[in-house]
């Protein structure tokens, strides 16, 4: 039996975001896999108003909310003190050090992989997992995305952005412009939101309004994309920049108009395909741009890239990148590693890896 110290690993979840749900069953898949003889787990949870809790109870009552009222539960925060190196935990009118090796972050949507949590890891001098603060932010940020990989050949969807407060004084401007510029369907995002909160197919001009009001109650930033009409393909991506690789590449049939919330975590009645039913020649340029893309935008660790093969000329066209993708058994970014033959509790180890050598 190997006497090499346990790495103490604190997994965060929950978080402030519309998807925090979506986090509770991440983590509970999470925590199922990480090796007990290697990592001592920490459980530090964050509600959905924004209050630090360290958890020390059963996970089954993670994925049910339950967590948040049990006794175990007791106040706690990441110092962002580089030299406390952990947690702070106020228990009894004291405080006391929780020394921590390594961050887990299984966070999604807002305030768990837009940078802004990436910011206080990155202070506390605790090595964690994902992207760091910039990476972060690009990345969920649809709009600075899309930006960013036009100075590439990396073809994208013909795409226009504008403030909601611009909408309001000047819809009609821009209407103009998506019926001018873009190619019915076309689908309203709010350029900061994840998991396809808050996206909607538009059809016609007379379905933007009601869209970017939809939008809007997301985020501040409006982006409107060009539909495309093919294959909705993915690839995941591990690693740290010139060492970073890909998966194999896997193909969603969405069970509704397009794969939204409810189709990813809910239903789950999305036919997924792994591999995908593409050329292997379409797989490697997916792949190969997967890892293009992700060194681009200078993300580490992780992150899953989605794509669409275009159904009139093949072409490859990237969607978006999502740098903390969802942990839950339906998952595509796990499902691809396990295919590719990487298991999920060798993929959690390589992460953990990840985070020590960035």
């Amino acid at each position: 039996m190997s006497s090499q110290k346990k790495l103490t690993v604190a997994v965060i979840f929950g978080g402030a975001s519309s998807e925090h749900e979506v986090s509770l069953m991440s983590v509970t898949s999470v925590l199922a896999n990480l090796s007990e003889e290697k990592y001592e787990k920490v459980m530090l949870g964050i509600t959905k108003n924004g209050h630090w809790l360290l958890y020390q109870g059963s996970i089954d009552k993670i994925i049910t909310g339950e967590w948040e009222q049990d006794e175990s539960c007791v106040p706690a925060f990441l110092s962002p003190d580089s030299h406390t190196h952990g947690i702070i935990v106020c228990k009894d009118h004291n405080t006391e050090i929780l020394p921590v090796d390594v961050i887990f972050p299984v966070l999604h949507g807002k305030n768990g992989e837009d940078g802004t949590i990436q910011g206080l890891f990155q202070l506390s001098g605790i090595p964690f997992v994902g992207c760091d603060t910039l990476s972060s932010a690009i990345c969920m940020d649809k709009a600075v995305t899309h930006s960013l990989l036009t100075a590439t050949n990396i073809e994208q969807a013909n795409y226009l952005w504008f403030y909601a407060s611009r909408y309001e004084t000047a819809a009609d401007v821009i209407r103009n412009k998506i019926v001018a510029r873009l190619e019915f369907p076309v689908f309203v995002k709010p350029a900061n939101a994840g998991s396809s909160v808050g996206v909607s197919r538009v059809n016609s001009a007379d379905e933007i309004d009601a869209a970017v009001r939809k939008a809007a109650k997301e985020d501040s930033k409006i982006v409107v994309e060009s539909g495309i009409m093919g294959q909705e393909v993915e690839c995941s991506v591990l690693g740290n920049g010139y060492e970073a690789k890909a998966s194999i590449v896997g193909e969603i049939g969405a069970s509704a108009e397009f794969y939204d919330y409810d189709d990813k975590y809910r239903n789950g009645t999305s036919q997924l395909y792994i591999p995908a039913r593409i050329s292997e020649e379409t797989a490697e340029k997916i792949r190969e741009t997967a890892v293009r893309a992700y060194r681009w935008l200078g993300c580490s660790g992780l992150a899953r890239v989605d794509f669409f093969v275009r159904e009139s000329d093949g072409a490859v066209i990237l969607n978006e990148i999502n740098t903390l993708p969802g942990f839950t058994s339906i998952s595509m970014y796990l499902k691809l590693w396990e295919a590719t033959g990487l298991p999920f509790t060798e993929l959690l180890d390589e992460l953990i890896t990840c985070a020590q050598s960035k």
